[in-house]
């Protein structure tokens, strides 16, 4: 996988490239093809599910500030070939639940599902983690009958951690 280097991605905000994507910081214009999905309770069923576009609007836009602060936030994944916009993710410290650390996290539209990006996009941002950030360890959650996330986060390596009842989520980790 080539990804933006180290030498070329200091500032926080620059784009990275996969394969098949471009992972960047979120313009205000991004927020409504973000919502599409992120407030699609279907799509979002086994996750977090915006219950408006301001609350969309507030969560992205509380991710970017944390962006400028830990150098580090959820990206937005645009295919490069067409530039349209299928989903939000990568690292973040989520500012709503606090004290889990530095989480892997990844949303996706619908029509993104099973084609492989939800790895392309997690694996650029564990060498993210690895070669621009201080961090040493990630979190990740699932929740249980999301088959799908379970099966990419243990294929990467992450380790079951216990399932948080709070949250009805399995917890998995991952030492970088």
């Amino acid at each position: 996988m080539q990804t933006t280097s180290p030498k070329t991605a200091h500032h926080p905000a620059a784009p990275h490239y996969t394969e098949r994507l471009e992972l960047c910081g979120v313009r205000l214009a991004d927020i409504p093809d973000l919502y599409a999905f992120l407030g699609d309770r279907t799509a979002m069923r086994f996750t977090h599910c915006d219950e408006s576009f301001a609350a969309c609007r507030k969560r992205v836009l509380v991710h970017e500030w944390f962006r400028r602060r830990d150098g580090f936030a959820p990206w937005v994944v645009r295919l490069r070939k067409t530039g349209r916009i299928i989903g939000w993710g990568g690292l973040y410290t989520d500012p709503f639940d606090p004290g889990w650390g530095p989480e892997l996290g990844y949303y996706l539209a619908p029509a993104a599902w099973g084609q492989g990006f939800g790895r392309e996009l997690a694996m650029a941002a564990l060498e993210h983690a690895r070669d621009m950030t201080p961090i040493k360890e990630l979190t990740a959650f699932a929740h249980p009958e999301n088959v799908a996330s379970r099966k990419l986060l243990l294929g990467l390596g992450f380790e079951p951690a216990g399932f948080v009842a709070a949250m009805n989520r399995d917890r998995f980790t991952f030492r970088l």
